[in-house]
């Protein structure tokens, strides 16, 4: 089964980096399934995100690429899973409430 692989960026992106590679070790990222993931694209549609670099703004998760998560994005992601009340969400809205606290960004892997 595809999945979607979220971590915590312990050093926030700098404006020109880029996030080209697979490395959802680096971040120690959780996994959720693409069947939880899929269904909720289109409530992402208005959050901002960066897809790859802070140089690309876009709306929503890159689906198949690396999507960066800015700590003010952070909350509407929080409000969708929670909305979901499915089990298999909670480490991941834990994940992002901590990363909301910090004020750090998330990074996420898509399929």
């Amino acid at each position: 089964m595809a999945k979607h692989e979220f971590g915590i960026m312990q050093k926030n992106p700098g404006l020109w980096e880029q996030f080209n590679s697979y490395e959802p070790e680096r971040y120690h990222c959780i996994a959720i399934d693409d069947d939880i993931i899929a269904p909720l694209l289109s409530d992402f549609q208005q959050i901002d995100c960066y897809w790859h670099t802070l140089q690309r703004k876009e709306k929503g998760l890159a689906y198949w690429g690396i999507t960066l998560l800015p700590p003010e994005s952070l909350e509407i992601f929080i409000k969708v899973f929670t909305k979901q009340n499915a089990e298999k969400l909670f480490p991941l809205i834990y994940l992002m409430k901590a990363a909301k606290a910090e004020e750090k960004y998330v990074i996420h892997f898509g399929i």
